[in-house]
C-alpha cells in the first residue's frame, strides 16, 4: 500500500478526508471544479471504484456535485457544514473522552484548562 495512506483506515475514507481537508483548508473553494475521479485514480495510483466511494459519499453529502459532462464540483456552504460536522466528531472523539477520564482522575475543570492552555502554549504541538 501507498505510504499515503494510513494501514487502519479504509483507503475510500482516507480520500474523502483529504477532499474534504482541501475544502476545509480552502484549496477547494465553493463554486470551484474538484478534481475527477480519474485525477485522483492517476496522482494516488490507486482502484478507480475505491476513489468513487469515496467521492459519491461527498456527493451524496451535497459537498461536492456533479456537472454532467464537465466535472465535480464543491458545493457552496460545504466548508461550513464539514466545520460543523468535524466539530461534532471532535467533540465525540475527543471531548466527551477526556471529560470521562478526567472525572474518573478526579481532575477539576480549571486543571483541564490549564492542562490546554499550557501545551497550546509550547512547541509540542
Amino acid at each position: 500500500m501507498s505510504k499515503l495512506f494510513e494501514e487502519d483506515k479504509p483507503i475510500y475514507i482516507q480520500i474523502r478526508e483529504k477532499i474534504e481537508d482541501q475544502i476545509i483548508n480552502k484549496q477547494l473553494k465553493e463554486g470551484h471544479q474538484a478534481p475527477s475521479t480519474n485525477q485522483l485514480v492517476n496522482f494516488y495510483k490507486i482502484n478507480h471504484v475505491t476513489v468513487s466511494k469515496g467521492v459519491n459519499q461527498l456527493v451524496d453529502e451535497g459537498i461536492l456535485y456533479k456537472k454532467r459532462g464537465i466535472g465535480m464540483f464543491v458545493a457552496e456552504g460545504a466548508r461550513e457544514l464539514l466545520i460543523q460536522k468535524r466539530k461534532e466528531s471532535f467533540i465525540e472523539d475527543y471531548v466527551l473522552k477526556l471529560i470521562q477520564e478526567a472525572n474518573k482522575l478526579d481532575i477539576s475543570e480549571n486543571e483541564i484548562i490549564g492542562y490546554i492552555k499550557k501545551i497550546k502554549g509550547s512547541d509540542t504541538i
